[in-house]
């Protein structure tokens, strides 16, 4: 998703622009989720109604995100399951024709049965708890991760021709700036640090008491963007390269991945080798996402409705495979169900990610930055912290986000029903 929407809006402007977001914005709101977790030891429901029940709708906000979330992302992450079938079968000159994503996923059968299969392969993992499965699968997956984006990463950008392609990424220009630059960049930090979903207020919850939340943040800050860089430093200047300098190709979505860069992998050396160690690289990524958002579910049912830890990943499984079908079926036998113009997959991110994030943000900051107080996560952060951008995370919180937040919210609502154009 990030080298997409760096390729849209305008490379180096949408860099510097995340950047600065996510070090201020990004990192103020995962200072509040973290120290809200470890404060209370609960999951997002009960975290927020440990301090009063009228504030558990919020805790609630974080749970229908993720499970409208965890359904349509099981069915990208089956799309990514197939392409690396099919690479790791020797048959990737098939994916690179004309018409094969589209007439793949229009499919019935085929693309629910790799989602399905995404899904189980999370759902195993999760079976084994946090020690036993999220972080020993981490442990093994991040460093993978990381090794092979900068392998790719480097090979992109030694390609003869490549030069544009790096320059577009870190040369700023001002003239694609626009209010429509911060909502993505916002929204991409909100996706990839995993923030306003719970993620971080259930995996803070499990964080030892010895830790230095500030530095556990700072970790997530640096690795995480630079991860994020790796993967547009691998995809821009390819594209750049294969289309001839044709910057019209970079603005294709999921077609960056999915159509564009299979033709990359065909026209060059070891090319089937290549594309096979990607798409295993962003079923990694994707694998940790997923495990990521269903395991707020999961801690929600343990904590909330006091389910054993392995009937509630049974009870989820169930739910999510059956949520796998109107995002799978909305580009088959299920097209002509158009909500506000869009796909249902199309949909259901919008819900998701344009509106109930934004807005599952909004509250957290107004509950901690004007009704409850910064007192409690004060004292939670300064347990092992020296707290050194303690007045950025005050203003941030109590200020900026607010406004920034609200107005987003109000923008893409004004924007889907054609009253503006961004």
């Amino acid at each position: 998703r990030f080298p997409y929407l760096v390729a849209k809006y305008g490379g180096g402007i949408f860099l510097l622009v995340y950047i600065i977001i996510a070090f201020t914005f990004g990192y103020a709101l995962m200072m509040l989720e973290i120290a809200l977790g470890r404060r209370t030891g609960l999951s997002p429901v009960g975290a927020y109604k440990k301090f009063s029940k009228k504030y558990a709708w919020a805790g609630w906000l974080t749970v229908l995100i993720c499970t409208i979330i965890t359904g349509y992302y099981a069915v990208i992450g089956g799309w990514v399951v197939k392409y690396m079938v099919v690479y790791l079968t020797s048959q990737g000159g098939a994916a690179a024709a004309d018409g094969y994503f589209n007439s793949f996923i229009g499919k019935t059968g085929e693309p629910i049965i790799y989602a399905l299969i995404f899904a189980l392969t999370g759902f195993v993992i999760l079976i084994g708890g946090v020690k036993g499965g999220i972080e020993k699968a981490g442990k093994i997956l991040m460093p993978v991760l990381a090794a092979m984006s900068l392998g790719l990463a480097v090979y992109s950008v030694c390609l003869p021709g490549a030069l544009e392609g790096v320059k577009y990424i870190l040369i700023p220009d001002f003239s694609n700036f626009g209010f429509e630059t911060v909502i993505s960049a916002v929204g991409q930090v909100f996706y990839s640090m995993s923030l306003a979903m719970g993620i971080m207020i259930t995996y803070g919850s499990y964080l030892d008491k010895k830790q230095d939340i500030e530095k556990c943040v700072s970790h997530i800050e640096i690795f995480d963007t630079a991860i994020a860089i790796l993967a547009a430093f691998m995809i821009i200047p390819a594209v750049f390269v294969f289309s001839g300098g044709d910057s019209a190709q970079l603005n294709q979505g999921a077609g960056l991945m999915f159509v564009t860069l299979p033709k990359v992998f065909e026209s060059i050396p070891f090319g089937a080798v290549i594309g096979g160690v990607f798409f295993v690289l962003v079923a990694f990524a994707a694998l940790t996402s997923f495990i990521s958002i269903n395991e707020v579910l999961i801690s929600t049912m343990c904590d909330v409705m006091k389910v054993k830890r392995t009937p509630a990943v049974i009870i989820l499984m169930v739910v999510v495979c059956l949520l796998v079908l109107p995002s799978s079926l909305g580009y088959g036998v299920l097209d002509f169900v158009q909500p506000l113009g869009m796909s249902v997959l199309d949909f259901m991110d919008f819900i998701a990610n344009s509106l109930l994030l934004p807005l599952a943000g909004l509250s957290s900051c107004v509950i901690f930055g004007w009704l409850v107080g910064f007192d409690p996560l004060y004292d939670e952060i300064e347990l092992n912290s020296r707290f050194k951008r303690k007045k950025v995370f005050v203003v941030v919180i109590k200020y900026i986000a607010p406004i920034l937040l609200g107005a987003i919210v109000l923008t893409n609502i004004l924007q889907v029903l054609g009253i503006v154009s961004l």
